[in-house]
């Protein structure tokens, strides 16, 4: 029989981490999820809990300035639209106990990335790394999971990260037929991608609300 991957309320993450990360100098767990499923809340969340930096994947949008250059601005979001090689020598970076690795961030304000927001020092047993892609099987991508101690994927009902979506997408700056557009369009294929990916995670955490 298949072994099925076990689910979690996301109250039962920080205990089931804590557990893990006992006696280990640097923990790293990734949590992954489609668009709009909560990732940067719930990591935000478990770091105050555990005590640990929290470092996103979307520090490594690409700027869109070269997004426009090469075409990708409407798609932004999409695999491509990130830089994936250094992401990935970040995280394999952050897997030293030892060094302290200074962590780009991305402002939803000015929709850019932002240099040296998050650092993280050999004090930080754990390392919370959240992100749609990090456990999406093609490379560069498919590295993260062998530099990753566990991996969490998000389950949230569609209509509710749709809903998480939208708004978000009002707020900063889209009106609302552009966002419900973005939401349905690219987004939705970014999410479609997650998904697929969900069965390499080490636990599901289950959000409803």
């Amino acid at each position: 029989m298949a072994d099925i991957t076990p689910v979690v309320d996301a109250a039962d993450l920080a205990p089931w981490v804590r557990e893990r990360a006992t006696g280990v100098d640097r923990f790293l767990l990734g949590i992954a999820g489609p668009p709009g499923s909560g990732k940067s809340t719930l990591a935000g969340r478990l770091g105050a809990d555990l005590d640990a930096p929290v470092v996103p994947m979307d520090g490594f949008h690409r700027p869109n300035a070269e997004l426009v250059a090469s075409g990708l601005r409407d798609v932004k979001g999409a695999p491509e639209t990130f830089d994936a090689p250094a992401f990935v020598e970040l995280v394999r970076a952050l897997s030293d106990p030892n060094r302290t690795v200074r962590c780009p961030a991305f402002d939803r304000t000015t929709d850019e990335p932002v240099a040296d927001l998050v650092t993280v020092t050999a004090d930080d047993s754990v390392v919370i790394i959240e992100g749609n892609y990090l456990l999406l099987d093609r490379a560069p991508w498919s590295s993260l999971t062998g530099l990753l101690d566990a991996t969490a994927f998000l389950d949230v009902p569609p209509p509710l990260r749709i809903a998480r979506l939208v708004a978000r997408h009002v707020e900063f700056g889209r009106d609302r037929a552009d966002a419900i557009d973005f939401a349905h369009g690219s987004d939705a294929a970014n999410a479609v991608l997650v998904e697929a990916s969900r069965s390499r995670a080490d636990i599901i955490v289950r959000v409803d609300g």
